[in-house]
């Protein structure tokens, strides 16, 4: 996955200015950035303040970290039963 040059700050800032009138082509130009990627950052971030922007970060991260654990133990109680249920 390509890592983007610009923080969140960054990206809200942007996104705000947008928000307050300015022109999403001389935004982009400004960024040096294409006119669908800006609108890939709004529909993202429109309306977020940066620290929720932080937050929500912070949650996806904690939220991937418990999948994996729960998929673990999903496969180990399979891999369980599948021992138990065998004839020997």
């Amino acid at each position: 996955m390509k890592k983007t040059r610009y923080t969140e700050e960054q990206i809200i800032g942007a996104v705000k200015e947008h928000e307050a009138g300015a022109n999403v082509d001389d935004l982009c130009r400004k960024l040096g950035i294409s006119s669908g990627t800006f609108y890939n950052w709004r529909s993202k971030y429109a309306g977020l303040e940066v620290n929720e922007a932080k937050r929500l970060r912070e949650l996806e991260t904690e939220n991937n970290k418990l999948k994996k654990l729960l998929a673990d133990k999903l496969l180990e109680v399979e891999a369980m039963k599948e021992v138990l249920s065998k004839k020997w």
